[in-house]
C-alpha cells in the first residue's frame, strides 16, 4: 500500500498563459462535416442550445447562446446548403462571433418576454425552409440523451419545438434524439478534442487553478467570503458552473455561491471555479493545524484526508490511453469504499466547454480511454459527518505521443507549463505519471487540508 503523508511543500509559480490559444475556423469546418456525417440519412440536424447548455452548437460554431435560446439546422445537402442558425432579437447581432458563413434567420418567439415578436417567420416556415417536411427523419441535440433505442423519441427540447417537428413530420418515431453522437463517453464528437481544444482548456485550467491558490495563500479568518473570493482575480472567461465558495454550515453543502459571511478559524471551507473547458475545486478546513480542529475530528488527516489522497494518488499512476474506465472507478472504490467515505458519484468524467459531458468511469466499464481526451480528477467524499470532506478536482488530457508533438511544437509556452506541473508532481508529491498524461492545474494534485497553512500538503512518503 503506498504510503501518504502531510509534509512542507513549496508549490511552484507555473505561471498564467500570455498566448491566448483560438479554434481556426478550418477546425469549425471539420465539425459541421464530421457532425452530417454521423447523421447518415436524416434530412436535417436540428441542434437546441440556451444559455446554460450551449456547448454543442458553440463547438461546431463558436457562436454561444447568451440570453436566449438558440437553435442550429444542419441540412441533409451540407456544405452545398449553408447551415441555418436562429435567433433571438438579442442573439441577431452576435452571431459575427462565428467565424463560418451561416444563414442567420430570426425567430422572435427564443426573445425575451416583452420584446418585439412581429418580423420573424413561423417555426414551422423556417423548418420547411430549411428542408424538413412531411417524412423527414429529423435528428435533435440537446444536452442529455437516455438509454435504450426505445427512448430515441425522447426530446428534452422545449415541447413547441418538438411538437412542431413531429406535426411536420407526421410522425413522433421520425424526430429521434442523436445528441448521443456529440456526448457519449466512448466516441462521441466532444469526448476526443484537437490539440487546439485541449491548449484552450489549457488556458482556462491555468487561470481557473491560479484562482483556487490564490485563495490558499490569502485566506485570513475575519474575510467575508466575498474577500475570499477577490483574492482568485477572476479575468472574466465565461464560467460553466456558478462560482462555489462557503464556509461553515454552508460549505457542507457543496454548491453555495459566496456571501457576506465571516469566514472563522475553523470552520469547514469549500471553493470551485468553473470555466469553459476547466473546472478547479479543494475543500478543506480554515485552520493551521489539527489542533485548532474540533477534539472530536483532530484525525481528521489519518482518517479521511490520508486514505482519500492515496486513492487519488493510485488513480493518476493507472490512468491512461486504452485504461478501462471500469479499472479507475474499482481503485477508487478500493481505496475509499467504506460507506464512511460516501463516494456516490462517478470518480471522474469528460469535461469540455460544458463542466460534465459524460463519464466512461463507472462500474464495470470496459470503455477504454483515448488520446484527445479531457478529464477531470473529480472525487469528492460526501461523509455526512464533522470530518467533512477533501477534495482534489483538477483537469488532466491524455495525449499520445502524436499529439504531445503537435502541442508542443504549436503551444510551447502551455507545453513547458504542462512539463513543469508533471516535474513537480513527479519528483515532489511522489506520483508516477504515464508519458501521454497532460496535468493542466497549477495546483496539481496539491492538497493542503488545513487552508492557514497551505504549504502543508499531502504527499507519497518516500
Amino acid at each position: 500500500m503506498t504510503q501518504v503523508h502531510l509534509t512542507q511543500l513549496d508549490l511552484p509559480e507555473f505561471g498564467l498563459p500570455t498566448v491566448e490559444p483560438n479554434i481556426p475556423v478550418q477546425t469549425y469546418e471539420k465539425r459541421m462535416l464530421a457532425a452530417r456525417s454521423r447523421f447518415g440519412t436524416h434530412a436535417a440536424i436540428v441542434i437546441y442550445g440556451d444559455r446554460e447548455h450551449f456547448a454543442n452548437i458553440t463547438y461546431l460554431t463558436g457562436f454561444d447562446p447568451r440570453f436566449e435560446e438558440a437553435m442550429l439546422i444542419i441540412p441533409a445537402e451540407y456544405p452545398a446548403t449553408k447551415a441555418t442558425l436562429v435567433v433571438g432579437n438579442e442573439g441577431w447581432g452576435y452571431v459575427p462571433i462565428s467565424p463560418l458563413q451561416l444563414n442567420r434567420v430570426l425567430y422572435q418567439d427564443f426573445s425575451l418576454l416583452a420584446q418585439p415578436r412581429g418580423s420573424s417567420a413561423s417555426l414551422e416556415d423556417i423548418f420547411r425552409e430549411t428542408g424538413i417536411k412531411e417524412g423527414s427523419s429529423v435528428g435533435v441535440v440537446g444536452w442529455k440523451y437516455y438509454g435504450g433505442e426505445e427512448s430515441r423519441t425522447l426530446l428534452e427540447i422545449p415541447s413547441y419545438i418538438a411538437d412542431t417537428l413531429r406535426a411536420l413530420t407526421g410522425q413522433t418515431a421520425l424526430v429521434q434524439n442523436m445528441t448521443y453522437e456529440f456526448m457519449n463517453e466512448d466516441d462521441g464528437l466532444r469526448a476526443n478534442n484537437e490539440v487546439d481544444q485541449l491548449a484552450v482548456f489549457e488556458f482556462a485550467a491555468s487561470h481557473s487553478s491560479q484562482a483556487l491558490r490564490n485563495v490558499f495563500f490569502g485566506l485570513r479568518p475575519g474575510m467575508t467570503e466575498y474577500d475570499a473570493v477577490r483574492l482568485m482575480q477572476y479575468n472574466g472567461i465565461p464560467l460553466s458552473a456558478h462560482l462555489m465558495l462557503s464556509a461553515g454550515d454552508r460549505a457542507k453543502m457543496g454548491l453555495p455561491s459566496p456571501s457576506m459571511r465571516v469566514i472563522n478559524q475553523g470552520d469547514p471551507v469549500t471553493m470551485a471555479l468553473g470555466l469553459w473547458g476547466a473546472l478547479t475545486a479543494r475543500a478543506g478546513f480554515a485552520v493551521h493545524n489539527a489542533d485548532e480542529l474540533p477534539a472530536n475530528i483532530r484525525d481528521y488527516v489519518d482518517k479521511l484526508v490520508a486514505p482519500y489522497f492515496r486513492a487519488v494518488v493510485e488513480w493518476y499512476e493507472h490512468i491512461g490511453i486504452g485504461v478501462p474506465g471500469g479499472e479507475l472507478f474499482d481503485i477508487i472504490h478500493r481505496n475509499i469504499g467504506d460507506p464512511f467515505f460516501g463516494v456516490g458519484l462517478n470518480p471522474g468524467h469528460l469535461i469540455h466547454l460544458d463542466e460534465w459531458v459524460h463519464s466512461p468511469i463507472y462500474k464495470n466499464s470496459q470503455i477504454r480511454l483515448r488520446s484527445g481526451m479531457a478529464i477531470q480528477v473529480d472525487v469528492i467524499p460526501a461523509t455526512g459527518t464533522p470530518y467533512y470532506t477533501s477534495n482534489i478536482e483538477d483537469g488532466i488530457a491524455l495525449a499520445d505521443e502524436g499529439l504531445r508533438a503537435e502541442f508542443a511544437a504549436k503551444y510551447p509556452e502551455a507545453w513547458g507549463r504542462i512539463q513543469a506541473r508533471r516535474k513537480f508532481l513527479t519528483e515532489k508529491i511522489g506520483i508516477k505519471l504515464k508519458p501521454e498524461v497532460l496535468p493542466f492545474s497549477n495546483i496539481p494534485a496539491y492538497l493542503p487540508p488545513y487552508f492557514l497553512s497551505p504549504k502543508m500538503a499531502m504527499a507519497v512518503a518516500k
